[in-house]
């Protein structure tokens, strides 16, 4: 999952990305309002940590524009500012939630994966399908109660299969929902992670069919 972290708080923004990174996530980092600006409109995320207080635009025109849109990206605020106001108006500009700062990472992060998965339709952590079982929480794959020995990536990968499972995924999408900006993956280095997936989900009852000209699809290995 990609994330787009707006901090004007350099030490701050580091350590946070980094525990997020250690999670699985891809993370973009932009530093002011109007970079942001520019990200959200080029880019596509799974989710939007925002600070409020930010040179050029502030969070509050941030959210706002963004809403304006009408996209529905989920939105968690982070700031120091504790007053009610700041509460209430963030969420009446359309945040999801909002964490004060200083915070717990455990607690942000398991906010974050809640705002995720509700923005998908899930209200639980686990994923199934046939033998394969996700648990988007400890980021692990199982088949039959025994872990995949899996990547990083190629657990990325392989729950952005999952969680749309009933449509087929783009090798444009994949890339973009796991390289961070600036970063590089090729259409080849898909393939080969394709192709690594298919072979640990052997046994599994599910397969990776490729639907050339749209991209990949998971479904259970009879095709049901």
């Amino acid at each position: 999952m990609r994330l787009l972290l707006v901090e004007d708080d350099e030490p701050l923004a580091n350590t946070l990305a980094t525990s997020l990174r250690q999670g699985g996530y891809a993370v973009d980092w932009m530093a002011n309002g109007n970079d942001a600006e520019s990200a959200l409109q080029t880019q596509t995320y799974d989710a939007l940590i925002l600070d409020l207080n930010l040179p050029g635009r502030d969070g509050f025109q941030v959210l706002q524009r963004l809403r304006a849109r009408g996209t529905l990206l989920p939105v968690l605020i982070l700031s120091a500012r504790d007053a009610t106001q700041d509460r209430v108006a963030s969420l009446d500009l359309g945040a999801d939630d909002y964490i004060t700062k200083p915070f717990d990472l455990p607690e942000l992060e398991a906010r974050l994966r809640a705002l995720i998965r509700r923005s998908r339709g899930r209200s639980g952590s686990k994923i199934a399908i046939d033998g394969l079982e996700l648990d988007t929480v400890a980021r692990r794959a199982t088949v039959a109660g025994t872990v995949l020995d899996l990547t990083a990536r190629e657990y990325g990968l392989l729950e952005l299969l999952v969680v749309q499972a009933d449509q087929a995924v783009s090798k444009s999408q994949l890339i973009a929902s796991l390289c961070e900006w600036g970063e590089e993956m090729s259409s080849n280095a898909i393939d080969i992670q394709i192709h690594r997936l298919r072979r640990k989900l052997d046994g599994s009852g599910t397969a990776i069919r490729t639907l050339r000209g749209f991209g990949y699809l998971i479904e259970s290995a009879d095709g049901g």
